[in-house]
Formats: structure tokens, sequence, C-alpha cells
């Protein structure tokens, strides 16, 4: 994740600064962004990702860039200080993680709602690792076999 202060634009006696964003995913998949951020708030001006982005994605997006526009817009750390930064969430190794990973697969399935992405939010995994890790959900035994064996 990068993000570079654009421009500074005066308004009033307030000021509204410009974001460059850039989010770059292991399996090649990028989203770049551009943001205004002001007294205000935040506005995401411009989104755009390869591959193209569907609504469940952007409704995650701002999930995605909070924590790195937070530190691009807060004063610099006084010397020696320590930097924040927001980790992805904690998410347990092992059988116990694809257990867990399993169960908010169903919960979105029960609700209608995407699984893999439900399992991408509750991981803070990219789409890929989290296919993979239901994969091994499923090898497991957590989740029913994607197709009938013969």
């Amino acid at each position: 994740m990068s993000v570079r202060r654009a421009w500074t634009v005066r308004q009033g006696s307030g000021a509204v600064t410009w974001f460059e964003m850039r989010l770059v995913f292991g399996d090649g998949a990028r989203v770049e962004a551009l943001a205004a951020v002001s007294e205000e708030g935040v506005c995401l001006e411009d989104v755009r990702g390869r591959p193209g982005l569907a609504l469940e994605d952007l409704a995650v997006l701002a999930e995605w860039l909070e924590g790195p526009l937070a530190d691009a817009c807060a004063p610099p750390p006084e010397p020696g200080a320590p930097a924040a930064r927001r980790a992805r969430p904690a998410w347990p190794r092992g059988k116990e993680g694809r257990r867990l990973a399993a169960r908010e697969y169903r919960a979105a399935q029960e609700r209608g709602a995407d699984p893999v992405l439900a399992v991408m939010r509750a991981t803070g995994y990219s789409r890929r690792t989290s296919l993979r890790l239901i994969g091994q959900a499923r090898d497991e035994g957590f989740l029913t076999p994607r197709r009938a064996r013969r």
C-alpha cells in the first residue's frame, strides 16, 4: 500500500488535501484511488481497479484504505516514538483458523452474502489466500465437498 500526498488547496479557513493511493495484492490485482481529505471528512474522487471491482469489493475498499490514509494525514510522530500502524486482524493459524473460516463461510451463505468476501473481511487476507483457506477447510471436512467425487 502506498499513499502519496498529491496537492493541497486552501478553502476558506481550512484546506483540502488530495492523496493518491495504490493498493497492490500478491496475485497481481491492484486498486488506485484519489481521495480528498478535509475537516469535513474523506471523499473518494476516483477509484480504478485491475481487474475491475465488484460492488462488494467497493464496500470493503474503505476498510483497506482507512489505516494508511490516516497514517498519511497524521502529524509526524515525535522522535523516538513508534509509528502507529494498523495491522490486519489477528487470525489463528492451523486447524482453528480453518474452522473459523468455515464458520464465516457458512454464516455468509445463510445470510445470502458472498461467502468468499466474508472470509476475506474476517481474515484480512487477499481473495487468493482466502480461497486457499476455504479449500483447506473443505479438505479438513469443515465444509462440504465442492463437487461429488466419482
